[in-house]
């Protein structure tokens, strides 16, 4: 089978995997995330790296147990190898050999081998090591499904805030084909200049633009979030939760403690797992300077025949068995094991200064995090307040400009202004659902 042919029978497996599933018609953002736990590909592949983690914890703990081996050989000799013997032994004259055939022709050998590893201080090392390779693998799990969580989430508010944005978008440009229409009017009439026209379908003509923009930006990030949900991109969703159900008071709430306990941090678990692992590397060198003792007993049958008559009941067999130590005690390796431990006892300082790092880097990162979150909220109510400022200066401008109390330039000024304001406005939720984000991947929290 060809490499293409097999990415595509992956493919359509996948597929009908994915599509004997229950897909939902809707999600809410709870839903999104709990199917992206399910379905997500990086999750999925982290999960089979767990997996592939207890199957060598498995495999590394059988080198201990019993081993069996079963053997047969069957030999057919064409021709007998022929040996020379003195031929004095044969009463013979001293100097001359006699050329002699010994065996039959055909033989079989059959038996069975059991080895017992006694002692073997590199295998008890990696006993110890198949655990933290393990416990490596779910921290790597963890941390995928803390971004996935993170991405998915960042991902849903940024379509409720596109949508939100093209609310806003499609009724400026609905107050502005009704002002331009009016201008028109007023043009044709001789009562208006024709720069005011101009000035209106300048700036219409900006709002359309961005309205456009924000609706292609709408379907791709939609299709981010299925990529990143393992939900089909071709299958439609529908997004429940709303902008106002997500900006809840919740979400301006801080609910974390100013001096929390950041071992839970996945990159300090992480840290710690990997110095683990060094010193572990530490000790399996050390271990190379240790003896290494085994026990095995082996027992077979041997058939010898002119003729392949070995499936007969009357053809002979005859039994062998033996019982063994094998004892291997390393005396000189010419400075070899010795550089190889202090290679590895750097490796392990190493890793516990990687580790004090970490620590104090994510202590930092929190108390950056906090800060940025605490600001994120500030300028989310101050922008709130300047939209609805914004708004009222906005149609306080339009009025004067139809009262003829204003000029189209101070009512430009004013729409402008009012878009900048809807933008921060945008803008500032979306800082605040990161930021909170952050704060929470850093203090490991995964739920809702």
């Amino acid at each position: 089978m060809t490499t293409n042919l097999k990415l595509l029978f992956l493919f359509t497996l996948n597929f009908y995997f994915v599509v004997g599933q229950e897909l939902p018609e809707q999600v809410s953002l709870e839903q999104a995330v709990a199917f992206g736990k399910d379905n997500n590909r990086q999750i999925l592949n982290a999960n089979r790296e767990v997996q592939r983690a207890y199957k060598e914890r498995w495999s590394t703990i059988a080198i201990g147990l019993p081993q069996v081996r079963a053997n047969a050989s069957y030999q057919n000799f064409i021709e007998l190898p022929t040996s020379l013997i003195p031929a004095q032994f044969f009463g013979g004259k001293e100097g001359e050999f006699a050329e002699v055939q010994f065996g039959t022709p055909q033989t079989v050998v059959a038996g069975v081998t059991l080895d017992q590893l006694i002692f073997d201080g590199s295998y008890l090392v990696g006993l110890e090591a198949t655990k933290v390779y393990l416990a490596i693998s779910e921290n790597i799990l963890e941390k995928t499904m803390l971004e996935i969580r993170k991405s998915i989430i960042s991902t849903y508010s940024s379509i409720l805030l596109v949508q939100e944005n093209i609310k806003f978008l499609k009724k400026n440009r609905n107050s502005l084909e009704a002002n331009l229409n009016e201008v028109r009017e007023l043009f044709r009439n001789g009562f208006e200049e024709e720069e005011s026209v101009e000035q209106l379908r300048l700036t219409l003509s900006g709002i359309e633009t961005q309205l456009r923009y924000a609706q292609n930006t709408e379907k791709i990030t939609f299709n981010m979030l299925k990529l990143l949900m393992g939900y089909p991109t071709t299958t439609p969703l529908t997004l429940t939760d709303t902008l106002e159900t997500l900006t809840t008071e919740g979400l301006f709430e801080e609910k974390f403690d100013t001096n929390p306990n950041l071992s839970g941090n996945i990159d300090i678990k992480i840290a710690t797992n990997n110095l683990k692992s060094e010193s572990l590397l530490f000790k399996f060198e050390k271990s190379k300077n240790l003896p290494r003792l085994s026990a095995f007993i082996n027992g077979n049958y041997t058939g010898n025949s002119e003729t392949f008559s070995f499936t007969e009941s009357q053809q002979k067999w005859f039994g062998a068995s033996l019982f063994g130590i094998n004892l291997n005690v390393p005396v000189f390796s010419s400075l070899n094991r010795r550089s190889q431990s202090q290679k590895a006892k750097i490796a392990v300082d190493q890793a516990q200064t990687t580790l004090e790092e970490t620590e104090e880097r994510i202590n930092i990162e929190f108390q950056a995090a906090q800060n940025e979150y605490r600001l994120a909220v500030e300028t989310y109510f101050t922008n709130k307040e300047n939209l609805a400022l914004a708004s009222r200066i906005e149609e306080k401008n339009q009025s004067k400009y139809f009262e003829g109390l204003s000029s189209s330039f101070e009512l430009r000024q004013a729409q402008l202004q009012l878009y900048t304001a809807q933008n921060n406005y945008i803008t500032a939720i979306q800082n605040v659902i990161q930021k909170k984000l952050n704060l929470e991947t850093l203090l490991n929290i995964s739920e809702q």
